[in-house]
C-alpha cells in the first residue's frame, strides 16, 4: 500500500469509530481480516495513525478548532499526521493527491490548517487541563477525586501505548522456559518487574503464530490483572468461582493457580463470551473449569449455592478508566450517566456474589477503573451493609500470595496505575466471611 492509502484507510476507521460502529480495536482488527493484501508494515501503518489520533483526540481538536476547521475524522487525522507523526505538510499533499485509493486533494482550508500548524507542538499553554489530558472534562473531578496532583502524570500516561504482557501458565510452563521459547522464536521478553509470572513484550509481534502461543505456555494478560488473579490465593482442591468471568483471562489465571484441582466455576451473563472462552480453556489445559451463564446477577443459581465456595472473584463490569492505553476510544464512549449507573451494578452484583463465599471463604473485588465511586466507595458501601465480612490488609495478602511489600497499598486496598507502577489502572479489594464460631462441648448430663 502507499503512504496514501494507509491514510485513507485510517480516515475509513476513523469515521466508523466515531459513528459507533464498534471499539476500536475490533474495527482495526475486522479491517484487516477483510484486507489481507495489507502486509505487516501497512498495517502498522494504519494502526498507527489510528490510534495517534485517538490517544490525542482531544488536544487534536482543540487545534483543528482553533484552525478555523470542523473536526471530523479527516482534519483530526490530518492535525495528528503534523503534530504527533511529524510529516510535513508537503508530505501530506504528496499522500492525498486524489488517486485510487488515497484521499481527495487538500482545499485550501485544510492547507491553511497545515500551514497553522508547522513548527506547533502537541501541547499548547492555552489548553485547558482536560483537553492537555486527553480526557473528557465532565470527568475531571472524578479523577481527581481519584488521583490528586497525579492527575496530569497519569493522564500523560494513559497516552502512551502500553506494552504486551504475557502470563506463563505454570499448568505448562515456567517463566524462564516460556520466555526460552520466546527468544527462540525472535521474540525478546523481560520479566515483568511486579508479577511473579509476567513476561513484558515492547513490539507487536505475530502471536498467534509462535509455538510458545499455541501450545498454552503463555496467554495475554496485563501484569494488573495477573495481579489481581494471584491475591485471590486460590489453592488446589479449593472450590472457586469466577462471577464476572468474560472471556476467561482470570478463569484461566485462577485455574493455572489450582493446579488444575479442585472445582472452578466461570459465571457471566453472557453465553456468548462464555463459549468463546472454549478454545482458551483447551490450549491452556485447564480442565477443571464448570461455564455457568446467568440470566442476571441475582440468578437462582447464586441462590442454591450460597455459602458453597472458598473464593468468589468479582472482576466487576466498569468504565475501563484503567485501560485507557490500550482503548483510548473507550474514553470518548462514556458519558455522565455511565458513572450512575455502573455503580449501581457493581453493588448488585457484588451483593448476590457474597452469597456465595463460605464462612471463612474470601470474596475479592477487582475493577480496571481508576474512580472512587467505583473502588473504594463501593468496598466502603459493602462493608457497612454486611458486617459478616471484613476488608483483609492487602500488604498481608500480598506479602503472602505474591511475596515482598505491597507496592501501591492505600487504605488497606490495592491500586495501581500506569505512571507510578507500569501496569494497566487496576484496583483490588480482599473480604473475608466471618467463620462460624465453633460449637462448644455437649454437657456430661446433656443428651447427644
Amino acid at each position: 500500500m502507499t503512504p496514501g492509502a494507509t491514510v485513507a484507510a485510517a480516515i475509513g476507521l476513523l469515521a466508523a469509530i466515531e459513528a459507533g460502529q464498534g471499539p476500536a480495536d475490533a474495527l482495526v482488527a475486522d479491517y484487516f481480516r477483510r484486507h489481507r493484501f495489507a502486509g505487516v508494515k501497512d498495517r502498522g501503518a494504519i494502526s498507527e495513525h489510528v490510534y495517534a489520533a485517538l490517544r490525542h483526540r482531544a488536544a487534536l481538536d482543540w487545534w483543528v478548532t482553533r484552525q478555523g476547521l470542523a473536526v471530523e475524522a479527516r482534519s483530526r487525522l490530518l492535525a495528528a499526521l503534523t503534530l504527533v507523526e511529524g510529516w510535513s505538510a508537503a508530505a501530506i499533499a504528496k499522500a492525498c493527491d486524489g488517486d485510487r485509493f488515497r484521499p481527495a486533494p487538500l482545499d485550501g482550508a485544510e492547507e491553511r490548517m497545515l500551514a497553522g500548524l508547522a513548527g506547533q507542538t502537541l501541547d499548547h499553554a492555552e489548553m485547558p487541563a482536560a483537553v492537555r489530558g486527553n480526557y473528557p472534562d465532565w470527568l475531571e473531578p472524578a479523577l481527581t477525586a481519584a488521583l490528586g496532583r497525579n492527575l496530569a502524570r497519569e493522564m500523560a500516561a494513559m497516552q502512551a501505548s502500553a506494552p504486551l504482557d504475557l502470563r506463563v501458565n505454570t499448568l505448562k510452563s515456567e517463566r524462564e522456559k516460556a520466555r526460552a521459547a520466546l527468544a527462540r522464536d525472535g521474540v525478546e521478553a523481560m520479566r515483568t518487574p511486579l508479577s511473579p509470572l509476567g513476561l513484558r513484550v515492547f513490539r507487536r509481534i505475530p502471536l498467534a503464530t509462535l509455538e510458545s502461543f499455541r501450545s498454552g505456555q503463555i496467554e495475554v494478560q496485563d501484569e494488573g490483572s495477573q495481579l489481581a488473579a494471584l491475591l485471590a490465593e486460590a489453592r488446589p482442591g479449593m472450590r472457586v468461582v469466577d462471577f464476572c468471568a468474560g472471556a476467561g483471562g482470570k478463569t484461566l489465571a485462577l485455574a493455572a493457580a489450582m493446579g488444575n484441582r479442585g472445582h472452578l466455576v466461570a459465571c457471566d451473563v453472557s453465553a456468548v463470551r462464555l463459549e468463546r472462552a472454549t478454545e482458551r480453556l483447551r490450549r491452556a489445559g485447564a480442565s477443571i473449569v464448570q461455564r455457568q451463564p446467568l440470566a442476571s446477577a441475582r440468578d437462582k443459581w447464586v441462590k442454591r449455592h450460597a455459602q458453597g465456595f472458598d473464593r468468589v472473584f468479582v472482576d466487576a463490569p466498569c468504565t475501563g478508566t484503567g485501560t485507557w492505553r490500550r482503548n483510548p476510544d473507550a474514553k470518548w464512549r462514556l458519558t455522565p450517566r455511565d458513572l450512575v449507573e455502573l455503580p449501581a451494578l457493581q453493588a448488585e452484583i457484588l451483593d448476590s456474589a457474597a452469597r456465595l463465599v463460605r464462612p471463612g471463604g474470601r470474596l475479592i473485588y477487582a475493577t480496571c477503573s481508576l474512580l472512587r465511586e467505583e473502588d473504594e466507595e463501593q468496598i466502603e458501601r459493602f462493608l457497612a451493609a454486611h458486617e459478616d465480612f471484613s476488608l483483609l490488609p492487602i500488604g498481608a495478602v500480598w506479602r503472602s500470595a505474591v511475596g515482598g511489600d505491597c507496592p501501591a497499598s492505600e487504605g488497606g486496598m490495592l491500586r495501581l496505575t500506569p505512571a507510578r507502577h507500569g501496569t494497566d489502572g487496576f484496583f483490588v479489594a480482599v473480604m473475608a466471611r466471618r467463620a462460624l464460631a465453633p460449637k462448644a462441648p455437649a454437657a456430661e448430663d446433656e443428651a447427644p
